[in-house]
């Protein structure tokens, strides 16, 4: 999965992506493998999606499969042009999108903070276009909010992780925050994708803790929250 081509380094326009096609041409399974809810909905009534982009996604959904509170995850690709794109399509970074997972959640029992705290806490934002020996506009950091909260809270905690990084000297976060709506529809990735380390337990992962906190408002948080570090 390492890319090194400036073609991979550098987000095509719209004319330079790949034309893709207007179905989707694989299989995505129905149900979750962990957590035994539907994929691709219907979720339960109040459930609401955030999209996090934090490099390989196998590794990514993993850790969010592990938050209490979350309804479903999956792997995908979001934020570029190509229409239903593959795999293969999205690592030649000509499609535009980076992979992406999906975050179902209950808002009665996490929240936004909690999920991007997470997010902070696991990757390195300040790489762009990068994550470990993942290199390419596919690995590039990014949240894509559905809610006012999510964006507020997508603001708020980049700039409290903002000042842990600079206190310990790691640089400026790179990561893109925007709208759902405008970055375009998250289209599902392969099957074999989906709860990949699930499958693979001993599969390639380059996601952990990187050593940072980013703090969060606990005033806020819901009561019956049980906060624990993803697996």
């Amino acid at each position: 999965m390492l890319f090194g081509s400036r073609a991979k380094s550098t987000l095509p326009t719209k004319d330079e992506a790949l034309a893709g096609r207007e179905h989707r041409i694989f299989p995505v399974p129905v149900t979750h493998e962990v957590l035994g809810t539907p994929l691709e909905g219907p979720w339960p009534d109040g459930t609401e999606v955030l999209y996090v982009a934090m490099g390989c996604f196998w590794g990514v959904e993993r850790i969010f499969w592990s938050l209490p509170g979350v309804v479903t995850t999956a792997a995908g690709y979001m934020g570029g042009y190509t229409p239903n794109p593959t795999y293969e399509e999205t690592c030649t970074g000509r499609t535009g999108h980076a992979e992406t997972v999906l975050v179902a959640y209950d808002p009665a029992r996490t929240n936004p903070e909690l999920l991007l705290k997470a997010f902070w806490e696991n990757h390195d934002p300040t790489t762009a276009n990068r994550q470990g020996n993942d290199v390419g506009t596919a690995y590039r950091s990014a949240v894509f909010t559905t809610t006012p909260g999510q964006a507020d809270a997508a603001e708020t905690t980049r700039a409290a992780f903002q000042r842990v990084l600079t206190q310990a000297g790691r640089g400026e976060i790179s990561t893109t925050i925007a709208s759902a709506d405008t970055a375009g529809p998250f289209y599902y990735a392969e099957d074999y994708h989906q709860q990949y380390l699930h499958k693979n337990p001993y599969g390639y992962c380059n996601h952990g803790p990187n050593g940072l906190t980013c703090p969060v408002g606990v005033a806020n948080l819901p009561a019956q929250t049980d906060v624990a570090p993803p697996a």
